[in-house]
C-alpha cells in the first residue's frame, strides 16, 4: 500500500511493501526526482538494504556453526512493513523477525524506518533493535535510485559534485559482486562527469570518512539533488551501462564481501555489532532543488 505525505514544499509516496520510498517531487513544478522504476531498465526505486549490504561470497554466511542463505542486499527490500506512524508530513514503518525469516537470519530484531519532511529536505532513519539475547550481526543501506536526466537536459550535462575531496579510494568489485581490489581516485575540482564508461565495471564505492555529501548537478539549469549521509562510512554510485535513464546514490553501513572472506559474519567487512536489547540508529536526507 503506498501512503502519501506533504508540506507544501516538496511531496513523498512510500510503500509499505520494503517500505520503499516511490516518489520524491517538487510541488511548485511538478519535477519527479526519484527514478520510476521502469522494469526496462531496473525494477526498484528505493531499497532498503537489511541485514546485509551487497552480496556474500557464494551467496552464504555462517554463524554459531550452522551455515544461512542470503541473496544479495538482504531481505527487507522484499517485504511487507506495518505502518506505524502517520502526519502530514512523516511516516513511520517497522519489519521485526518471523518464523520464515529466522531461518535465513538467526537474530530478533526489530527494523524501524522514517521519513520526514523538513522544507525542501527528505530525512530517512533507520533504528535497528537487538531483541536477541545474544550479540546481532546486521549491515545496513540505502539504494535512491533519482532520473538521470531530472527534466529535459541531455544525460552528458550531469556531473557528481563531492563536497571536500579530491583523491579517494574507490573499491571494485569482480563478476560475482565481491570487493577484489581498490585504486586510487583523483577528483577534479570536486566534481566527476557523469558517462556510460564510469560504469562498466559496476558501482564506484568509496570509503571514506572525508566524504558525507554527493550533489547531482548538471551545467544547463538548477535542478540538483544533494545526499547528505555523514552517519554512513561508504557510498556507492551506480546506474546500469546500458542507457539506463537513472543514477543511485548510495549511503551503506557495510559493504559485499571480498573474495577472501571467511564467511563468519562476525568476520564481514563493514559488520555492524549489536549488544543484546540494544539499539542503532541513522539517518540520511535527500534535499532537492
Amino acid at each position: 500500500m503506498k501512503y502519501e505525505i506533504n508540506n507544501n514544499t516538496i511531496q513523498v509516496s512510500v510503500n509499505s511493501f520494503g517500505a520503499q520510498l516511490s516518489s520524491l517531487k517538487k510541488i511548485a513544478n511538478n519535477l519527479e526526482y526519484l527514478w520510476q522504476a521502469n522494469p526496462l531498465y531496473w525494477n526498484r526505486h528505493a531499497p532498503i538494504l537489511f541485514p546485509i549490504v551487497g552480496r556474500l561470497k557464494e551467496d552464504y554466511y555462517c554463524y554459531n556453526h550452522q551455515k544461512y542463505t542470503l541473496g544479495q542486499h538482504g531481505f527487507a527490500r522484499d517485504n511487507e512493513f506495518t505502518l506505524i506512524k502517520q502526519s502530514n508530513d512523516f511516516l513511520e514503518f517497522k519489519l521485526t523477525h518471523t518464523k520464515e525469516l529466522l531461518k535465513i537470519y538467526p537474530f530478533f530484531f526489530e527494523l524501524l524506518v522514517s521519513y520526514a519532511l523538513i522544507g525542501n529536505k527528505l530525512v530517512i532513519t533507520y533504528k535497528v533493535l537487538n531483541q536477541s539475547s545474544e550479540t546481532m550481526f546486521f549491515s545496513i543501506g540505502a539504494h535512491p535510485a533519482f532520473n538521470w536526466p531530472l527534466d529535459n537536459e541531455n544525460k552528458s550535462d550531469y556531473y557528481l559534485e563531492f563536497d571536500t575531496i579530491t583523491t579517494t579510494q574507490r573499491y571494485f568489485l569482480n563478476q560475482e559482486g565481491l570487493v577484489y581490489k581498490k585504486e586510487p581516485l583523483t577528483i577534479v575540482d570536486n566534481k566527476i562527469a557523469l558517462n556510460e564508461t564510469l560504469f562498466k565495471e559496476d558501482a564506484l564505492i568509496f570509503n571514506d570518512a572525508t566524504l558525507q555529501k554527493i550533489s547531482l548537478k548538471n551545467t544547463k539549469n538548477s535542478h540538483s539533488i544533494t545526499v547528505d549521509f555523514k552517519d554512513f562510512p561508504y557510498v556507492g554510485i551506480w546506474s546500469k551501462p546500458n542507457g539506463a535513464p537513472f543514477i543511485c546514490i548510495e549511503p551503506w553501513l557495510g559493504i559485499a564481501d571480498d573474495e577472501n572472506s571467511t564467511h563468519r559474519i562476525e568476520e564481514k567487512k563493514g559488520i555492524i555489532a549489536l549488544e543484546k536489547e540494544g539499539s542503532f540508529l541513522c539517518s540520511y536526507s535527500i534535499e532537492v532543488f
